[in-house]
């Protein structure tokens, strides 16, 4: 059974149309692209898995379940931008995530803020913006969840932070569990990919698993994208 799976999916506002007859899927053991120049409709995606936003029309499921209360417990969520308090110090973020989820492991959060080399009586605001993201996505990362959704990832970011962020979202999730990536920034993630969807304005324009798409195109995922994205 497919971990995401989306069909006929659409969102509208008024007459702006968000996303416009979706179909995907993320299997279990597999990372997907989820990718797409800025306003393509990534995110709205997204938020829809997390149940935080609702759909017009079309289906969703996250493991055969509609997004609710039952698959808050399955999803973890990184979003697009910085949302962690900035009075709270790494350790009261590490206790208050072990307190609210299950399935967090704590013991592996603080192994691998340790090795951020971040002060567990540092606070948010004390920290670098790139700090701020190796955090947060450790908190996201550390849950044992069947669905891990990181809009954009990277964004905003130097490379060293980058290849931080990569290579822990590789080496921190369940062969059970899916992770679907959002980005624009292809070429830093290519080489992690088991999939990728290029979506555009709401609609899915290619889709299949990343081997696949070089072999028929002769291309790189990232030299497609900037060959289907072009201005």
């Amino acid at each position: 059974m497919a971990v995401l799976e989306c069909n006929g999916l659409s969102k509208r506002y008024g007459s702006a149309v968000a996303l416009d007859g979706v179909a995907l899927k993320a299997e279990p053991g597999r990372l997907l692209g989820l990718l797409g120049p800025n306003g393509s409709g990534k995110t709205t995606l997204i938020k829809i898995a997390c149940g935080l936003l609702q759909p017009s029309s079309g289906t969703v499921s996250i493991a055969g379940k509609t997004p609710g209360v039952e698959t808050k417990k399955l999803v973890s969520y990184l979003p697009d931008r910085m949302c962690l308090p900035r009075h709270m110090s790494a350790q009261q973020l590490l206790n208050m995530y072990a307190d609210f989820y299950e399935d967090f492991d704590e013991q592996r959060a603080g192994e691998l803020l340790t090795r951020l080399d971040v002060r567990p009586e540092l606070r948010v605001r004390q920290m670098s913006k790139g700090t701020q993201e190796k955090v947060q996505l450790v908190l996201t990362m550390a849950r044992r969840a069947k669905l891990y959704l990181l809009d954009e990832p990277i964004g905003g970011v130097d490379p060293a932070t980058r290849d931080f962020i990569i290579d822990t979202i590789m080496n921190n999730y369940a062969q059970d569990a899916a992770v679907v990536i959002s980005t624009h920034l292809i070429s830093e993630v290519e080489r992690i990919l088991d999939d990728v969807v290029f979506i555009d304005r709401g609609r899915i324009v290619m889709a299949g698993e990343a081997d696949d798409v070089r072999e028929r195109s002769g291309k790189s995922v990232n030299d497609l994208f900037r060959e289907v994205f072009r201005c």
